[in-house]
């Protein structure tokens, strides 16, 4: 049986991975989606909560990670926040805003996005593969496969099969939550193929903390601003919700600067949080609210942790007048300046001695993964090897909370899949094959509003 060859092979039926096998396709390229999972998209169900908050209108450029920020700018040009809105709208999609600039399916739910993907993969007659254990993945030249010679071709040796194709998009994923399939093996395809890969460290994760004497209550969730410092020096400050758990710190706030954190650990560098509860007062005006608070007619013949009722989380209260060095007896009118200063001073700089974080399995996302300056940005395609393109996490690009990752799995997929299918014409053309979508070959700088020919059977302009 004659072996059959693909236009494009994607490896990782992720959120990146499944836009770039539309964006192909739809553009006339016949591909092949393989996953290693059971099912595709399995770690999409799990962002937002279940909810998939799928894009940020604020979309800058600040909110992501990357040794060069140009990067990360090219590629989200090409598929912008309007385009990812309009895209996911044509297949049922309906946008709703939370939080400000927060994008959700009207459904708040992940599995509505996901199975409007695969409806369109569908659709476009892609082939999903499913529980395909890739072994090795290198590239022939001038190879003869079914009687016809190819000049250059990808060669994907599974644990059942070896596949064919003529160009490949790497989308694995990184190594945050490996239950739902990143496991890493991305890197040791791109390695394969001759890259540089950067050590890899968990990004939006939890971190451990050694409280000593002075441990936070856990269960505990109190709004804070929080400054990490790197031996001793400020990294990074971000305000939101803080979590108190028996182990560490978590929450959002916790979250945005945790690949810092992870990756000074891994240096075995001395990292500390200094958390600040009352961030919209400032020393001065936080101490002169106690004073005025205790010395109230309300409050002053009450003990201290009372006076404070309504003020902190009850099961912080203790905590924080303990650590301020004042007795549980003393009354609220019994406090001196000088006290209630040793108050601000815990509340406005509580000093939390970080040991570790949660890892990879309980992380959100990985910083870290394929070098950048390996990869040109304008068309997601290897520097080094023609037709290796790449998408999503598995790119040393990671983001901030807030839709940002999954907005970089929809551009890069987006971008390597156009530029996939542009390979693939360029080949048609030169063999002189007719194909089925011509695709009108464009500029790395081309936007994605710019017109393209993507007709492949019912399909529409991505």
């Amino acid at each position: 049986m004659r072996k059959r060859v693909y236009d494009t092979a994607v490896i990782g039926a992720g959120a990146s991975g499944i836009m770039a096998a539309v964006t192909a396709a739809r553009l006339g390229a016949d591909v092949v989606l393989l996953e290693h999972m059971k099912q595709p998209a399995k770690k999409l169900l799990a962002t937002g909560n279940g909810k998939c908050n799928y894009t940020n209108a604020d979309l800058g450029i600040g909110h992501y990670y990357c040794e060069e920020p140009e990067f990360v700018r090219t590629v989200l040009e090409q598929f912008s926040y309007a385009d990812t809105v309009r895209f996911f709208e044509e297949l049922g999609i309906r946008p709703v805003l939370k939080n400000g600039t927060c994008v959700y399916p009207e459904s708040e739910q992940a599995v509505s996005v996901k199975n409007a993907l695969l409806a369109e993969a569908k659709r476009l007659d892609i082939s999903l593969l499913l529980s395909v254990g890739i072994r090795r993945i290198h590239k022939l030249c001038h190879q003869e496969i079914g009687g016809k010679m190819e000049r250059e071709i990808f060669c994907i040796e599974t644990k059942k099969d070896v596949l064919f194709s003529r160009t490949c998009i790497l989308a694995t994923g990184g190594k945050a939550a490996k239950k739902t399939g990143s496991d890493g093996s991305g890197y040791v395809y791109a390695r394969q193929l001759g890259h540089t890969v950067r050590q890899p460290h968990p990004a939006l994760v939890a971190l451990f903390a050694d409280f000593q004497a002075w441990k936070l209550p856990a269960g505990v969730r109190i709004g804070c601003a929080a400054a990490l410092y790197v031996d001793g020096k400020r990294a990074a400050c971000e305000t939101g919700e803080l979590q108190i758990a028996e182990y560490g710190i978590s929450g959002i706030v916790v979250f945005q600067f945790s690949r810092i954190a992870a990756r000074a650990l891994s240096e075995n560098r001395q990292v500390t949080v200094c958390l600040d509860f009352k961030p919209d007062l400032s020393e001065a005006a936080l101490t002169e609210y106690l004073l005025e608070r205790f010395s109230s007619v309300y409050h002053k013949d009450k003990r201290i942790d009372e006076g404070m009722n309504g003020f902190l989380p009850e099961k912080m209260i203790p905590v924080i007048r303990s650590r301020a060095g004042i007795k549980e007896q003393m009354r609220c009118g019994q406090c001196s300046r000088r006290q209630a200063e040793q108050l601000t001073a815990v509340l406005k700089a509580y000093q939390v001695n970080i040991t570790g974080t949660k890892g990879f399995d309980n992380a959100q996302a990985t910083a870290g993964g394929v070098c950048v300056q390996e990869i040109n940005a304008g068309r997601m395609e290897s520097k080094k090897v023609p037709g290796l393109y790449f998408a999503g996490e598995l790119v040393d690009v990671d983001a901030k909370c807030g839709g940002y990752h999954l907005q970089w799995a929809w551009s890069s997929g987006f971008a390597a899949g156009r530029a996939a299918a542009e390979l693939v014409g360029i080949f048609q053309a030169h063999s002189g094959k007719r194909r089925k979508g011509s695709v009108q070959k464009t500029d790395d700088s081309d936007s994605a509003n710019q017109s393209t020919d993507r007709t492949r059977k019912k399909g529409t302009g991505v």
